[in-house]
């Protein structure tokens, strides 16, 4: 059973009057995921860029941006960036069929737009001509190097918020808006009729190929899609979101529970061929002209045993700032996803933060600590953070020393797997 959900919920339904995201990340059981962070830089003319497997042209200078992605590939799953904006990928399937060539990954993309732009608009900009120039294409697992697929996005500032669905070098783009009050993707086109960006050939391509006969009314998702196994879930995921939303003070708390509900098919436990292997929750809140971001990540397995660590960037950009080594992925010279016959062999990816919370949650804590204690020391630990955030939201305060909740976080969650 593929995967994959994100979800923006907006003001007036928010608490707080802020902006709030959440995704998680369905990839292949095995498959690990890390959390990065890359400094903001400037870059010389002429400077190309390795993505996944094509290079292209770097531009002058890249935001800072944090990441949680599948730790063979460049791009990512989702993340943030400096300027306070979002972004989660979704895999779709459509008649433009899914390119084994290598070019571009829904997951360049993802990291791309991050680097390149400062409000969701101008990624999607950013994204959708890099998507006209270069195309996407190529293996998006190394473990099911057959798996290729277009993509769609949910980019959100902290204004407002977009979706992009693709189908090869076409796309279209909806912008949401606080009428709405939130919407949810998945694994399925979601775009009707209601259009307010598009490919320039996007109309022109459909009607050339038969798909579009140029006098009904255009609906990019009948006409370009042909899957529909997303819809239980986009239909759950949706469920979900106006149940908690109800009331208009969705919370923090309330995008993580929804995230780790598993009878929706929304949260997957690691024993599926599929599952959850990353998780995001971020709060956007744009005052007088200025974005305070707070963003949540796990870097484990199972939204519903994982917890969920503050990340704010650092209040001045520095070039000494490092994330927490012990949620990144070690680097091997012969990398199998990096060599020109890609995916011939395995290595263990898995970093600390992986593999303790993978022994504890198998039993195997070092001092026989049980599952359902762990779980509620992470849990709790997680509680107290969100408590504090809040607070600092509620009170238009700064929180001191934001660069260090998220190395901190992991230091107290390893601490939990080892003692």
């Amino acid at each position: 059973i593929f995967g994959c959900d994100t979800f923006v919920i907006l003001p007036p339904l928010t608490k707080n009057g802020v902006v709030i995201f959440g995704k998680n990340s369905d990839r292949p059981s095995v498959e690990i995921q890390e959390v990065i962070y890359q400094n903001a830089q400037n870059h010389s003319a002429n400077t190309k860029i390795k993505c996944t497997y094509i290079e292209i042209a770097q531009t002058a200078h890249t935001n800072a941006v944090i990441l949680s992605k599948p730790s063979w590939m460049w791009g990512a799953e989702m993340g943030a960036n400096e300027h306070g904006v979002v972004v989660g990928n979704e895999a779709v399937w459509t008649k433009c069929g899914e390119e084994k060539v290598e070019m571009l990954t829904g997951m360049d993309l993802v990291r791309l737009g991050l680097e390149r732009s400062n409000t969701a608009e101008a990624c999607v900009d950013t994204i959708a001509s890099l998507l006209e120039t270069c195309g996407q294409g190529g293996a998006c697992s190394e473990d099911i190097p057959d798996l290729c697929y277009n993509s769609s996005f949910l980019i959100a500032d902290g204004k407002e918020a977009w979706v992009l669905e693709t189908a090869g070098k076409e796309w279209a783009a909806n912008k949401i808006s606080g009428i709405d009050g939130y919407r949810n993707i998945s694994n399925v086109l979601t775009i009707g009729t209601k259009i307010d960006k598009m490919s320039k050939n996007l109309k022109d391509f459909a009607v050339k190929n038969g798909w579009w006969n140029g006098q009904e009314p255009f609906n990019f998702a009948k006409i370009y899609g042909v899957d529909d196994s997303g819809f239980a879930r986009l239909k759950n995921g949706a469920k979900l979101i106006a149940e908690k939303a109800k009331n208009k003070s969705f919370s923090i708390t309330d995008m993580i529970s929804v995230l780790r509900d598993q009878s929706s098919g929304i949260c997957m436990p690691k024993s599926q061929d599929f599952a959850t292997t990353g998780s995001q929750v971020s709060v956007l809140a744009h005052k007088n002209n200025n974005v305070k971001a707070i963003h949540f990540f796990t870097g484990t397995v199972d939204a519903s045993i994982s917890s969920f660590k503050p990340f704010s960037f650092p209040k001045v950009t520095s070039d000494n700032f490092l994330l927490s080594t012990h949620i990144k992925s070690p680097i091997f010279n012969d990398d199998p996803a990096k060599m020109e016959q890609r995916f011939q062999t395995k290595v263990d990816r898995r970093h600390t933060l992986y593999k303790f919370h993978e022994l504890s949650f198998e039993g195997k804590h070092p001092k026989n600590r049980s599952i359902d204690k762990i779980k509620s020391d992470i849990d709790q630990m997680e509680k107290s953070c969100i408590s504090d955030i809040e607070s600092s939201l509620i009170n238009d305060q700064d929180i001191p020393e934001p660069e260090l909740l998220f190395n901190e976080a992991i230091e107290a969650e390893l601490k939990i797997y080892k003692y």
